[in-house]
């Protein structure tokens, strides 16, 4: 049997359920054409910490007591590797994980995340996955982004990277178009439900600061959901937002609040790969502004969250990114630029909800289903299927 190596950041992000699912969707899209994967992860013992945020020893973090919980959920145990910084390791060793480097075909690496050389170099291919698009090729014009050395292909979720109306910088790379894939086994649609209301799931800031380029600042999540505060307010829909947010933004969050936004905890709602999962499937429809490095480059990024609101069947509304240029809108999934398109959007699918619901499925099965985005992606960089 074929195996290949997939590489991020998992653990660094506990109680994030839907990080988990970025990664899982590649793993299990992969295993589901025939291959076996195995997961790695680098952590520093610095980045090491307990339930309630302190520095702890990695045996005893939060960090490794999510990985493994993730992992046995799926059936990884016995295929994923999580490596320390010093020397500690849990599920595969080191030794066997070199192994099955020398005999893999593919390296997956999210961001650049494995650096260990002799399990990055040993794989027959290697491709950078970049999930980041904006962030990744501004910090690699400035030589801040060593990360993106010693790869073979690059994939970007950027699909306007390279075209004339997009300012993103190749800088020499050639970037390669794909997709977040969703295995639709583990996403079933969920029938409709009365509609209550639009959520979402978001990181107030991130974990980046405004990016500036070529005399222009590209912005955060932040700059772009407070030009639609006032939408609750404008629309007969509940908003909420399951929010990671620092208590340094309490202004925001009060704001948000007094427009009519429901503001819930996203570590209690949606914290682990299930939980993540049932607060989708239990939404009504999903409403999201985009980071704003997203929207003013016109990257064409679509958010991995989104694609599993429209698996379940579950309509979005989300800010353009210029995406509609390659995936269908208009039913089940539509974007907006501005406060009075997202209101239209809102009131478009409030009249015809059951309609959009069973249009936001088909969006998922024609545009990210797991099965035809590896196998395009395989057919790039001449990876032949078992």
């Amino acid at each position: 049997m074929k195996k290949l190596m997939i590489s991020g950041a998992l653990a660094h992000k506990p109680l994030n359920g839907g990080n988990a699912w970025s990664r899982l969707s590649w793993i299990q899209g992969f295993r589901r054409l025939g291959f076996q994967v195995l997961f790695v992860e680098q952590i520093k013992a610095q980045q090491c910490v307990d339930a309630h945020g302190h520095p702890t020893g990695f045996s005893s973090s939060a960090n490794l007591a999510y990985f493994q919980a993730v992992m046995k959920q799926f059936g990884l145990e016995h295929t994923s590797t999580l490596l320390c910084d010093d020397g500690q390791v849990w599920g595969l060793p080191l030794e066997e994980a070199t192994r099955w480097a020398r005999q893999s075909d593919l390296l997956f690496n999210f961001g650049g995340h494995l650096t260990q050389l002799e399990l990055k170099q040993a794989p027959a291919r290697r491709i950078y996955y970049d999930d980041d698009p904006g962030f990744t090729q501004f910090w690699h014009a400035a030589g801040n982004n060593p990360g993106l050395a010693g790869h073979d292909f690059y994939f970007t979720l950027g699909e306007n990277i390279g075209d004339p109306d997009c300012p993103i910088p190749t800088d020499g790379i050639q970037w390669r178009h794909t997709r977040p894939p969703v295995v639709l086994a583990d996403w079933p649609v969920c029938p409709p439900k009365p509609f209550d209301r639009f959520t979402t799931i978001a990181s107030w800031r991130g974990a980046y600061g405004p990016i500036e380029y070529g005399g222009k600042t590209y912005g955060l999540k932040c700059h772009e959901f407070r030009k639609f505060f006032t939408l609750p307010q404008r629309t007969p829909a509940a908003c909420e937002v399951a929010l990671q947010i620092h208590p340094a933004d309490k202004k925001d969050r009060d704001a948000l609040l007094a427009h009519g936004w429901q503001v819930i905890e996203p570590h209690t709602v949606a914290g682990s790969p299930d939980a993540f999962r049932r607060y989708i499937q239990n939404s009504a429809a999903e409403f999201s502004p985009a980071q704003g490095v997203y929207v003013g480059t016109n990257s064409g990024w679509f958010s991995d969250r989104t694609v599993r609101y429209l698996a379940s069947g579950r309509p979005a509304l989300v800010q353009e990114t210029g995406f509609s240029r390659h995936i269908r809108t208009g039913a089940g999934l539509l974007s907006f630029r501005t406060l009075d398109e997202a209101i239209a959007g809102a009131e478009t699918i409030l009249r015809d909800y059951p309609e959009h619901c069973q249009a936001a499925r088909r969006v998922a099965e024609d545009f990210f289903d797991s099965d035809i985005v590896i196998a395009t992606l395989a057919a790039a960089v001449d990876l032949k299927l078992p």
